[in-house]
């Protein structure tokens, strides 16, 4: 095994992962040899690992300055990005911008330039007209999810940023869907394809659940407790409908927690955050969430709202029976209205009378201090273990970040944590601990 090669393995051990699956060796196999490479795989199948590891590989050590750019359709694939290229370890600098978080902040991290550098389309452009960016040693581009960022209106953006990228060698597409025109100022002339959409859907099932009322909300409450305790989305139209079906599930007491474009960044930041973490099970959301964020495995969707185009039904579908893994999507329809021409196989489910799961026994702390200032995961983890007073079983998933981090912990806890941590020194300085209420 080469350098480069245990290298990467030792990067994949910093994930968890004994190694690649098939898409991600052949996308890294297609990077590496490929001038242009167009890269269509399902949500949730692993992109960003693919495109990232062979662009940490072709990395210059001794230059600072960026050297590969990936533009994002939303702040969410832009922080998760960023995240699991500094959770590879690479040694590398990696930072995210986008709209939403201080410009002043950007230009901070931009006076050391990262290696990797992520971000939306608006935002991007706005640093290379100001010239915070310079371009003059960046020869990779990565386009992630282009087709979204084209369908929600930055083509002219995309296009100036292209153009101000006078070293440009290698050019990344990805995709989670079929629906593929590549426009011209993306100035592909000989792109390798790699194709793994045929594994989309290939263990999905689909139900179809008969509401007799139009607002169908009782029906969904009957449909999440013959789900049971499993994590899943609830996808809406819009927001308005989520704030209305956000308002039954608190009258029933049915925890969850929203996402939708029109919540502040940290708000959405901390939904998912939730979701992932286990103190919500259900995640209330728009097509914001069919693609481009950094959700588990799930066992189930449900469309309270059906789409409108088959690409979004796919997309949303895409978020459970990943790879090969198995799923149900539910299709909630009021008993006068019809399907789409596009749902397929879809035989009704019915419902049986059974009680409402019990909410998670998790819930979320927020630590005032990150990365920034030398702590660890396991730095977390002793400071609630020890001085918590926890036992191993009682503490859940730890996120760090730049400046903060959050951690989840059984619900009875939370009081004697915040008691017994906040105003505590961890590792430099004292740390504030708080619950996390959304």
């Amino acid at each position: 095994m080469t350098k480069k090669n245990k290298n990467r393995q030792a990067m994949l051990d910093k994930l968890g992962i004994a190694a690649l699956n098939e898409m991600q060796v052949a996308a890294h196999h297609a990077i590496l040899s490929s001038k242009e490479v167009v890269l269509l795989s399902p949500t949730g199948t692993g992109k960003t690992l693919a495109f990232l590891l062979p662009i940490i590989y072709e990395l210059k050590s001794e230059l600072e300055a960026v050297q590969a750019l990936v533009i994002v359709p939303s702040r969410e694939l832009a922080i998760q990005i960023e995240e699991v290229a500094r959770e590879l370890g690479s040694g590398y600098k990696v930072n995210a911008v986008y709209g939403g978080r201080s410009g002043f902040k950007d230009r901070q991290q931009l006076k050391h330039p990262p290696s990797i550098l992520i971000g939306t389309p608006g935002r991007l452009a706005d640093h290379l007209r100001r010239g915070n960016i310079d371009p003059s040693h960046l020869k990779t581009l990565v386009l992630d999810e282009f087709d979204k960022s084209l369908e929600i209106g930055f083509e002219k953006e995309m296009k100036e940023i292209i153009d101000a990228l006078p070293e440009l060698k290698k050019k990344i597409l990805t995709s989670a869907t079929q629906k593929l025109q590549i426009p011209d100022f993306i100035g592909l002339e000989a792109a390798q394809k790699l194709d793994f959409l045929h594994t989309a859907t290939n263990q999905l099932q689909l139900k179809t659940v008969i509401s007799p009322t139009k607002d169908k909300l009782e029906t969904l409450a009957q449909l999440i407790a013959h789900i049971g305790e499993a994590s899943g989305i609830i996808f809406c139209n819009f927001k308005d409908t989520i704030r209305f079906v956000s308002e039954f599930l608190k009258e029933k007491n049915i925890n969850h927690t929203c996402f939708y474009g029109g919540l502040e960044q940290i708000d959405r930041e901390q939904a998912l955050i939730q979701f992932r973490n286990g103190t919500h099970r259900l995640l209330l959301a728009t097509d914001l969430a069919a693609r481009g964020i950094d959700v588990p495995e799930m066992d189930f969707i449900i469309h309270y709202q059906m789409p409108l185009k088959k690409h979004e039904f796919i997309h949303r579908n895409g978020r459970t029976a990943r790879m090969h893994s198995e799923g149900t999507a539910y299709l909630l329809c009021w008993k006068k209205n019809k399907l789409p021409d596009f749902v397929k196989n879809a035989p009704i489910q019915t419902l049986d009378n059974k009680p409402l799961p019990p909410n998670s026994p998790w819930a979320t702390l927020y630590i005032s201090g990150g990365r920034k200032d030398k702590i660890s995961k396991g730095d977390i983890a002793g400071f609630f273990l020890k001085k918590g007073q926890l036992e191993k079983e009682e503490l859940g998933k730890i996120e760090l970040k730049q400046d903060c981090a959050f951690v989840a912990v059984k619900r009875e806890k939370v009081a004697q944590l915040v008691r017994l941590l906040d105003g505590s020194r961890l590792k430099r300085g004292k740390v504030r601990v708080r619950g996390v209420v959304n």
